[in-house]
């Protein structure tokens, strides 16, 4: 199934891609990747910005919906652009950040929220290698905020490509000048 048709029978809407806070742009494709600028938790119903300390004013499960809200804002920047989420080939990696108490160990879990989503949207193409860290602090006191590399797939195609063969690289076809490098070069092809 396509991660198109995943994310509306999941019920999920990805609203307005959120803006940049400062001088950066939210994506930057190069290649076939695709890195995402970290993002914070989107804002709550009230329409204020979470702010606080996980494993103060947040507990673990309150900072995975946060990271959760993140993965969301990310899957509507990927959307913008490529214009599909079909298009995304694989999510690569993971950059999680949580703002926590010194004591505080429990950053893979929250992070989790965020890499829950990415496998309920893409299945397998949505596991990803990942770091999870503890920070002092985050801009304007976000508990959380997480950037992600893509790999993306030519346009009207979202299944992985097989690599091509592994091909054994090959040395310059030049001649030793020393007499003693002509004994190492002579060595070496006899092992």
């Amino acid at each position: 199934m396509s991660a198109e048709k995943r994310v509306k029978q999941l019920g999920i809407e990805l609203g307005k891609v959120s803006s940049p806070v400062a001088n950066y742009v939210n994506a930057v494709r190069t290649g076939n990747l695709l890195f995402l600028a970290g993002k914070g938790p989107r804002p709550d119903q009230t329409g204020r910005r979470p702010s606080g300390k996980v494993g103060r004013d947040y507990t673990a499960d309150e900072a995975y919906q946060h990271a959760r809200t993140v993965g969301l804002d990310l899957l509507a920047v990927m959307r913008a652009e490529l214009g599909s989420l079909d298009r995304v080939k694989r999510v690569v990696k993971l950059l999680g950040m949580v703002n926590a108490v010194p004591d505080f160990g429990d950053q893979p879990r929250v992070i989790n929220g965020c890499s829950d989503l990415f496998v309920e949207v893409f299945a397998e193409r949505g596991r990803h290698a990942r770091s999870a860290v503890g920070m002092g602090s985050l801009p304007m006191g976000i508990p959380v905020e997480i950037e992600a590399i893509v790999e993306v797939a030519a346009a009207g195609s979202a299944r992985a490509v097989a690599p091509g063969p592994v091909r054994k690289a090959t040395r310059p076809a030049t001649r030793p000048t020393t007499k003693r490098a002509r004994k190492r070069a002579a060595k070496a092809r006899r092992r």
